[in-house]
């Protein structure tokens, strides 16, 4: 995306022609060109995070939880079984 901004601020702002451009970052011409004359820059996928620990109610206390097992030894600390168990009860 930076190398997107930086063609069309060398494009725009600079005046420098798509070989210029192609020569200063070594970069093809046609992609030079694509993102010097586009109008529309392309858009950033962000994924949202999703499961239990982002949805539910459970996500803090668990959070909580590896704080706190951080401080302990390895083997004192819950494992993912012990937390499924302790988060779902009903199962």
């Amino acid at each position: 995306m930076s190398d997107i901004n930086c063609i069309k601020h060398l494009r725009n702002k600079k005046g420098l022609s798509i070989t210029k451009i192609k020569e200063t970052l070594g970069i093809n011409w046609r992609t030079a060109k694509k993102y010097a004359d586009e109008n529309q820059l392309p858009e950033s996928n962000i994924k949202q995070p999703t499961g239990m620990m982002y949805t539910e109610k459970w996500g803090e206390i668990i959070s909580d939880w590896l704080f706190e097992d951080s401080k302990l030894k390895k083997k004192l600390r819950r494992n993912k079984k012990a937390m499924f168990r302790i988060t779902r009860p009903w199962l």
